[in-house]
């Protein structure tokens, strides 16, 4: 046998190289799902690449940073902004709410140096969203620069950088828009490009380092990668784009809504002792619907004994000490729907009644049909 006929063929390895031209138009394809006349740069790995990358660019010795923490994520981020030497003012609110802009407003006053906020938007961790249109006039009118994670709210809610002035918006394709993990976006303002070119830490020759791409992609008329790029991520992203638009990113967002309303009121109607973990659904995440377990039983365990029942439920328990207290049912991208959140709950009834627990399932279900938009 010919070592021709043997060779392993499949589409995914004969692909024709992807080139500059096509990388800057998937960036322009993002630049238009955000509304932004900013620079976006798709950078080359899963978010936390871009997410340390842009702080490490920006933050430095004198840096005053106010670090909003709403869920593990924030936590992260004051990490690494203590680690590039910034002075960290830590805010922090309980996991069952969101931040209020007057939290910030009052955070300016008592430290009026502070000049970078940085906030995750939609915690799909925690389940709760932060209102950023409202911070951002906040974070404006002390022209502080405004870093915004909005990994998992892109898709399921409005993401505006320019019109809320965000000078840092990293995004993620693998939540609620259904897309590849191995790829990441960030839309830069001039005011952030500014400040990290003033910067002497800023990463440099470096996978971390958006200088890089700013003075050898971006200023070059982006006509030449910096290295080769993820090829399959980058046509996923590019599949994912054309998927969003030609739904329309308002019909995208309205379907994770409908999904958030809906488990919510069949979490309700289900009883059992389960409830919504974040009190008001005015701060409750469209990415996901995160539930406290009825007293006595442990997150976790509920969520393996649904798991049993339909392992197919996109259901996870909260991570690390929220395993006892938090379950998640995490309705993004392709499990935005009816049929994802009845089976969810279904399995949570499971889950209950084995614990002895009286639950209501049909009344569940006709819940998440009532509430879905």
């Amino acid at each position: 046998m010919s070592e021709e006929s043997t060779a392993v063929t499949h589409p995914f390895l004969d692909l024709a190289p992807l080139g500059a031209d096509r990388f800057a138009a998937i960036e322009d394809r993002v630049a238009r799902l955000l509304s932004t006349e900013q620079d976006v740069v798709i950078m080359q790995g899963e978010a936390l690449l871009p997410l340390e990358g842009a702080i490490r660019a920006a933050a430095g010795p004198g840096t005053t940073a106010l670090n909003v923490i709403t869920g593990p994520y924030g936590q992260t981020f004051g990490d690494w902004l203590r680690d590039c030497g910034a002075t960290v003012i830590d805010l922090a609110v309980p996991f069952h709410t969101a931040v209020t802009a007057e939290q910030i407003r009052q955070a300016f006053a008592e430290h009026p140096r502070i000049d970078f906020v940085s906030l995750v938007h939609a915690e799909a961790a925690t389940g709760n969203t932060n209102p950023v249109a409202e911070i951002g006039e906040v974070v404006r009118a002390h022209g502080a620069l405004f870093y915004l994670d909005a990994v998992a709210s892109i898709g399921a809610e409005p993401v505006l950088p320019d019109a809320w002035g965000v000078d840092l918006c990293v995004i993620g394709a693998q939540k609620a828009m259904g897309g590849p993990a191995g790829v990441s976006a960030v839309s830069v303002s001039e005011r952030a490009w500014a400040r990290m070119a003033a910067n002497p830490k800023a990463p440099r020759r470096s996978y971390l380092s958006l200088l890089d791409w700013k003075e050898r992609w971006i200023d070059g008329g982006r006509t030449a990668l910096l290295h080769a790029p993820a090829q399959l991520e980058m046509l996923a992203l590019e599949a994912c784009l054309e998927r969003i638009e030609a739904a329309g990113p308002k019909a995208v967002m309205a379907r994770h809504a409908s999904a958030a309303a809906a488990t919510r009121a069949g979490a309700v109607a289900l009883g059992g002792g389960l409830e919504p973990y974040v009190y008001e659904a005015r701060d409750a995440a469209p990415v996901a619907t995160t539930l406290r377990p009825p007293s006595g039983l442990v997150a976790s365990e509920l969520v393996r004994r649904a798991l049993a029942a339909d392992p197919a439920v996109p259901l996870a328990a909260g991570g690390g000490a929220l395993a006892k207290e938090m379950i998640r049912v995490n309705h993004y991208g392709a499990e935005a729907t009816p049929g994802a959140v009845r089976a969810s709950l279904a399995a949570l009834g499971v889950a209950l009644s084995e614990q002895g627990l009286t639950v209501e399932v049909e009344a569940a279900l006709r819940a998440v049909e009532g509430a879905w938009g």
